[in-house]
């Protein structure tokens, strides 16, 4: 009995740390990206990078990484309702700061208020997420994404090829932005609507069920020293690493 219970335990206590570093190695390139920009764009060294199709393609690896990592994540979130709450909070936080320190780079619903909310739009529809096939649950998923990646920029299609435009009265709001569709003088420096990125954060969710059905989890329990570290607090980091970017920016140019 002693021995079931002590197996129990270690199973409870096992960390999947490659999850960590594979979240750990997406917040690494989101701090390089932020340093590039602030350089690049606030300080204008040069303007046309952020316009450059592989900073478009970079950008968008970091974001898709990281809420399909996210996703994967909620699997192992033992107080989802509470750590959405909390990352809203966190989301808003940053609105605040952002809008009264430099209003033209402000953040209204960026990816910690995605997160939040995300979490607390999942946690009830587990129980029905539960019934359904991974493979069936990635595909559904998957496709939402495609078909609604366009949303936020009037249209459905299949990611950017536009198969049909939306009505410009879902777009009259500025309240409706986080749902997906953002009104014509709405502004974000960081933005992450509901539409579409929940898909993406449901890939995740049924994505590790699969690895988890093929029982391919066996081999996310090896750690990448460093970036697991990151990954474990890629939270702080997140709220840490533009301050002490611009800090650090605003000493080197301004002895320069």
């Amino acid at each position: 009995m002693q021995n079931k219970l002590s197996v129990e335990t270690n199973k409870k206590a096992q960390r999947y740390y490659l999850i960590d570093a594979l979240r750990g190695f997406s917040v690494f390139n989101m701090v390089i990206f932020h340093l590039l920009y602030d350089i690049f764009q606030m300080y204008g060294v040069n303007t046309g990078w952020y316009f450059n199709p592989l900073t478009a393609a970079w950008e968008r690896f970091i974001c898709v990484s990281f809420i399909i990592i996210s996703g994967i994540s909620f699997n192992f979130s033992h107080r989802p309702y509470r750590r959405g709450i909390m990352l809203n909070i966190f989301g808003f936080i940053v609105t605040i700061v952002t809008a009264a320190a430099v209003p033209n780079e402000a953040i209204w619903f960026g990816i910690l208020n995605f997160l939040g909310c995300a979490m607390l739009i999942l946690q009830p529809l587990k129980v029905y997420f539960e019934k359904t096939t991974p493979i069936l649950g990635m595909f559904i998923s998957m496709l939402c994404f495609a078909l609604t990646y366009g949303v936020p920029k009037r249209f459905i299609g299949i990611f950017n090829l536009k198969l049909f435009e939306l009505p410009d009265s879902l777009y009259s709001f500025k309240a409706l932005a986080f749902l997906g569709f953002p009104s014509p003088d709405f502004r974000s420096t960081d933005f992450f609507p509901l539409i579409p990125w929940i898909f993406l954060f449901f890939f995740g969710y049924f994505l590790w069920r699969f690895i988890k059905s093929v029982k391919a989890d066996k081999f996310f329990v090896f750690k990448i020293p460093v970036l697991d570290i990151v990954g474990r607090y890629s939270l702080w980091i997140y709220l840490a690493h533009q301050p002490v970017i611009l800090a650090v920016l605003m000493i080197v140019f301004g002895l320069g």
